[in-house]
């Protein structure tokens, strides 16, 4: 298969070629700072719908604990989400990031007004607040939110490279996560990685058991070594409910 095909408008073999001798001096340094600090993972743990609100404060104080970056929150009920948003909080602070999960279940225009209404609790993002494959309508969200700065998270629906290079180039994310089971493989996988880094929009895999959370944790690895070369505004989503071992501690 040809990777770069309906791609090179956006990506080339040799642009990709380039970065990645461009970024060679600093591999050491980053191999070593990663070994000592590690890479910042969020939670979804404390986030799912049909908890209580004991059992959610029970597990962000948990996580907090655990020094995890970022909650996430699955949305449901506005008034309960405003509670849920509330209580997690004030118990992550404001250095930590609280983050919106919709899958995908609003239009446009109510993406908007619910988000808007859950502004004040300074959500990091909300991720697929509308059908996975509207690039134009995530743009659209994307272009009324950035006042609240509130960021647009999507990607995890994308079964190949065309469909983010949509999404990037109508500016429809700003927050790129990509599935690594769901695309055509590791080399389509580094093509995608490469388009985000060229639009300056930040990898944050899409994970959830079956593997994902193993695969990511080596792919975001190598994004901090050898290509963006950061972490700033990139975490893992760790998924502990599944995995007892790990491919790194």
């Amino acid at each position: 298969m040809d990777i770069f095909l309906c791609s090179r408008d956006t990506v080339t073999e040799e642009y990709m070629k380039g970065k990645l001798k461009q970024n060679e001096p600093r591999k050491k340094e980053l191999e070593e700072t990663i070994r000592q600090t590690g890479y910042p993972a969020y939670t979804t743990q404390a986030g799912w719908l049909g908890y209580t609100d004991e059992k959610v404060e029970e597990l962000c104080r948990k996580s907090v604990q655990d020094s995890f970056k970022g909650f996430k929150l699955k949305v449901g009920n506005l008034a309960d989400d405003m509670r849920r948003c509330k209580i997690v909080e004030e118990v992550i602070g404001y250095e930590t990031k609280l983050m919106l999960d919709a899958n995908q279940v609003w239009d446009v225009d109510e993406a908007i007004t619910w988000m808007e209404m859950l502004a004040k609790y300074s959500p990091f993002w909300i991720e697929e607040p509308t059908s996975p494959d509207d690039a134009l309508g995530h743009a659209e969200i994307r272009k009324k939110l950035k006042t609240h700065d509130i960021g647009i998270a999507s990607g995890e629906m994308c079964a190949n490279r065309i469909m983010f290079k949509q999404f990037l180039k109508c500016n429809g994310m700003d927050f790129c996560q990509v599935d690594a089971a769901r695309i055509g493989g590791v080399n389509e996988l580094l093509v995608v990685y490469f388009m985000a880094e060229k639009a300056g929009v930040p990898v944050c895999p899409h994970t959830g058991g079956v593997g994902l959370s193993e695969m990511i944790l080596h792919l975001q690895i190598w994004d901090y070594i050898c290509l963006s070369q950061t972490d700033e505004n990139r975490m893992i989503e760790y998924v502990d409910q599944h995995f007892k071992l790990r491919s790194l501690s």
